[in-house]
């Protein structure tokens, strides 16, 4: 199909078994942010000075990790939610052996002459309980996440796509704090602290995908085009318990 032609609407279950031409591209790209966000931007306590504020610490995932909502978005608005439930089992799945392969790594005993066990456990080395609440809470949060846009696009008739991201990045990143802060630290923090982590994160994730809503709408648009493709959710099977599409 030329990419000058309008995409054409159709419900989930009639693409199955069409080759699509950027599936595989998208799903990749949302597993090796989910990974990395959790490798590389899980090791580090970032801080900014606020002015009338001073120093405000925050984990320097967050810059990254919301990219995987946004891509979640891309992969149920585009190819349904039967795709994206697909690509989030396999997240999952990458994310387990992320924990796994750090933990073996950390625990082999290094070589007498290898000076960098300390500074390798400290980048590498996975609280089991939190690496734990954070493999539940992605999983929870993505599913819902993808849920909420998928049905609210046949509520909205395919309008107002900002409406469909926010919306259900709010109830998304909702679960995913609620399941993530107290799994990972209920007494281990105080309350009140606890309670603003989780409140601040919801906040910076939410506003990360309205800050990126338009390059969300120039992704999408782009990927409906090429695939030809405008995908209904109506008669989905919305179990989150099976990867088939």
């Amino acid at each position: 199909m030329a990419e000058s032609d309008t995409p054409r609407a159709v419900r989930a279950d009639e693409i199955a078994g069409r080759s699509l031409r950027y599936f595989d591209f998208v799903m990749a790209a949302f597993v090796l942010i989910l990974v990395l966000s959790n490798v590389i931007g899980a090791g580090k306590l970032a801080s900014v000075n606020l002015p009338g504020i001073g120093p405000w610490p925050f984990g320097a995932g967050i810059l990254f990790f919301p990219l995987s909502y946004v891509i979640g978005d891309v992969l149920t608005e585009v190819y349904g939610y039967a795709r994206a439930r697909r690509v989030i089992w396999a997240g999952f799945a990458g994310l387990i052996f992320m924990v796994t392969m750090s933990t073996i790594v950390v625990a082999l005993p290094p070589d007498a002459s290898w000076t960098g066990q300390s500074a390798y456990e400290s980048v590498f080395g996975q609280v089991w309980r939190i690496a734990a609440a954070s493999v539940v809470a992605f999983w929870a949060g993505e599913l819902i996440n993808s849920y909420v846009l998928a049905r609210m696009k046949i509520w909205t008739r395919g309008r107002h796509l900002w409406s469909r991201t926010i919306g259900s990045t709010v109830v998304g990143q909702g679960i995913d704090s609620l399941i993530f802060y107290p799994l990972a630290f209920y007494g281990v923090w105080d309350n009140d602290k606890l309670v603003v982590a989780l409140f601040t994160q919801w906040v910076l994730k939410v506003s990360w995908e309205a800050i990126l809503t338009p390059v969300t709408y120039l992704v999408v648009g782009w990927l409906k085009r090429k695939e030809g493709l405008d995908v209904y959710d109506e008669g989905t099977d919305f179990t989150p318990f099976k990867t088939s599409v």
